[in-house]
């Protein structure tokens, strides 16, 4: 059997996930779970993450969840999921400052209080539907159109100059990375759950994804 595995560790927007991936793999059996034997036994896991990088990482250091996947990532598929994404980089700008679990290298990076485009000042957060646009050809964009539309709930991005495991870029004020990949990881900076047919569609090519590319 298909098993997901969707970690718990107080800090992730688990119900939207959990009924979205429910609606795209009705017949995967689906653990929302902070046990480590259960998320070692998953098939694939998927780490979600909302609020502030700081209690994020405190609570996954606190559990052991950093370690965990690291360890899991390696060899099923991975998904992270807006500071899920973040919290797998190298640093944060947010809180003061704050390492990540450092699979991937870029960094976090404040928008800023005086972000603009084309003269207009732009709202931080960044809240509302983005174009994402595919930088590589990887099966969790199968069926999913070059350029659709994702939503995003943001204060902080993941830097797209110089990211070599970007696989989609979108544009507020910025260029930032909507999505890196590398090997079993793909992770997200927008939310899939809440990104209607696109983000459905991007969960149901996790559901039947096999790993690397």
């Amino acid at each position: 059997m298909n098993t997901v595995a969707i970690i718990d560790y107080g800090m992730g927007n688990l119900h939207s996930a959990r009924k979205a991936v429910e609606h795209v793999a009705p017949q995967a059996q689906l653990l929302v779970t902070g046990d480590a034997r259960q998320i070692r036994e998953a098939d694939r896991v998927i780490l979600p993450g909302v609020g502030a990088i700081r209690d994020c990482m405190a609570e996954m250091q606190r559990q052991g969840v950093d370690q965990l996947v690291k360890e899991v990532s390696v060899d099923r598929p991975f998904l992270g999921i807006c500071v899920g994404m973040q919290a797998l980089m190298s640093h944060s700008e947010e809180n003061g400052g704050v390492d990540g679990i450092h699979l991937f290298q870029p960094q976090v990076r404040f928008f800023g209080r005086d972000l603009t485009e084309n003269g207009q000042r732009l709202k931080v957060p960044h809240m509302g539907w983005n174009q994402v646009w595919q930088t590589v050809d990887h099966p969790l964009w199968h069926n999913i159109e070059d350029g659709d539309r994702f939503y995003f709930v943001h204060s902080y991005y993941v830097e797209a100059a110089g990211n070599d495991a970007i696989a989609g870029r979108t544009r507020y004020g910025v260029d930032l990375a909507a999505a890196v990949a590398r090997e079993n990881i793909f992770a997200v900076q927008f939310h899939p759950e809440k990104s209607a047919r696109a983000g459905l569609q991007l969960l149901r090519n996790f559901t039947t994804w096999s790993g690397n590319r």
